[in-house]
């Protein structure tokens, strides 16, 4: 019996393909669910009525030459029938046709195939070893799966507008905030994540206020109190390429030399792969009546540390690299290797996936105490970057919004950090969503978010 295996997204593909190949009187054998879609065994009809005579008539004289104790099929590893039908029809069955010929009698026919069909005696055949090649019913084309994710995003869409239309008239106060935080910048994970409690007694002024404040609650910050220029400690400041460490390094260490005076602070750098960046810091050093130290690996800025370690507090500047950089990893090791707390420097003018690209690269770091947020005077809008810092929790330290030393550094305002995140696009703006636009942006966050889990899914049950 030619029994075939077909493997789809859904059950409704398989068993069209069923259809497609075997024909509408196709029988289904098994089906069970499998990562990724659906397997179903099946057979065409003509072949399960060609093999049920067949089956019946060898049966009966398996059963009469069987011997008490295992039998021969048992013997070569087959199991035995485990319900043997009863014996003494079976051997009647010859004589009566014998007693039928002499007479002159037409022979019996068979059985009808639909009595023997539902008998548990047929020897179906075992399933194939797993790394068995698959045959060409297993085998998807590749247009064909193409197609089918095409047809399965068009449906997501419609779908999701039909649910945004829906979400409108029975939620408006909802709806439109969620369009205010997408306008601004904010992921649609974070808006899920701050509206999914949202009262719904509240006009559309104090739905606002209360997901700014939940967004204000989940904003870790620094005070005047836990100002790390007053604590002291070994300070290293890392980011990606031309996101103004060197710059920030010198607005701390002015902020120090204020404080605490010019002895208590010493100014450590390790790109000494740049051209003149090492030059950079020692001018910044010789204004400040700082001492500048190189460090160019783990061992050079282990010597270096201990020649420093009563210093009040020692900042070190690092060479910037892309977050994709294999020297990040190198970077990473050598201030886990040497104990010192680590600040991240994002800018505020990057994208949301950009600077969760930059977090992603540098959270090997152990001591990773914080971020910076710089460049704030150059961004439209601050919701990316306080979306990734808030989903992340990171606490940020300082805010650098300028290049003058070191007045353009600042504690975090939580307030005007809010407010500026929030700040709604005018209408006449072309990134201002429209229509039905925050529906498909919301449907395509949720399509990509269950595509990431269903991969890391199936990651992991090829690693177990």
């Amino acid at each position: 019996m030619n029994v075939r295996k077909f493997i789809a997204a859904t059950a409704r593909d398989a068993l069209r393909k069923v259809k497609e190949t075997l024909g509408p009187d196709a029988i289904i054998l098994s089906n069970r669910g499998i990562p990724g879609g659906v397997e179903i065994m099946a057979v065409a009809a003509r072949d399960m009525e060609m093999i049920v005579p067949t089956a019946e008539r060898e049966s009966a004289p398996r059963r009469r030459d069987a011997a008490p104790g295992p039998s021969s099929e048992a013997a070569v590893g087959r199991p035995a029938p485990a319900a043997p039908m009863p014996a003494a029809p079976a051997r009647r069955a010859p004589e009566r046709a014998v007693e039928r010929a002499r007479a002159g009698q037409p022979p019996l026919r068979p059985s009808p195939p639909l009595t023997v069909r539902a008998k548990p005696q047929l020897d179906l055949p075992r399933p194939a070893p797993q790394n068995t090649p698959p045959t060409a019913a297993e085998v998807v084309p590749a247009a064909v799966m193409d197609e089918i994710r095409s047809l399965r995003k068009i449906v997501e869409q419609h779908l999701a507008g039909l649910a945004w239309g829906e979400s409108a008239r029975a939620e408006p106060v909802k709806t439109e905030v969620l369009r205010q935080l997408l306008d601004a910048g904010f992921s649609p994970q974070f808006a899920r994540d701050l509206l999914v409690d949202l009262p719904r007694d509240l006009d559309a002024g104090q739905a606002l206020g209360w997901v700014k404040g939940g967004a204000d609650r989940g904003l870790l910050t620094t005070d005047s109190e836990s100002d790390i220029v007053d604590r002291g400690g070994i300070y290293a400041l890392v980011g990606p390429t031309g996101v103004g460490k060197t710059t920030t390094t010198a607005k701390l260490a002015a902020r120090c030399v204020l404080r605490h005076g010019a002895r208590k602070l010493a100014l450590v750098t390790t790109d000494g792969y740049r051209i003149g960046a090492h030059e950079q810091l020692r001018i910044y050093g010789r204004i400040l009546g700082v001492s500048v130290h190189l460090a160019r690996d783990a061992a050079d800025l282990r010597a270096t540390l201990q020649d420093l370690q009563h210093t009040h507090m020692v900042l070190i500047d690092t060479m910037g690299m892309s977050q994709r950089d294999r020297l990040v990893s190198e970077q990473v090791a050598m201030f886990g290797d040497n104990d010192v707390k680590s600040l991240l420097l994002l800018s505020a003018t990057s994208r949301g996936d950009t600077l969760d690209d930059v977090i992603r690269a540098y959270n090997g770091l152990q001591n990773l105490a914080g971020c910076i947020l710089t460049k704030v005077d150059e961004a439209a809008s601050l919701a990316s970057s306080l979306d990734v810092i808030i989903r992340h929790r990171l606490r940020l330290y300082y805010v650098s919004n300028g290049q003058r030393v070191p007045e353009d550094l600042h504690l975090p305002n939580r307030p005007y950090l809010v407010h500026r995140a929030f700040r709604d696009l005018p209408e006449t703006s072309p990134h201002r969503l429209a229509g039905l636009e925050p529906g498909l942006m919301m449907a395509s966050a949720a399509a990509n978010a269950a595509n990431a889990a269903s991969i890391v899914s199936a990651g992991g049950t090829q690693r177990g």
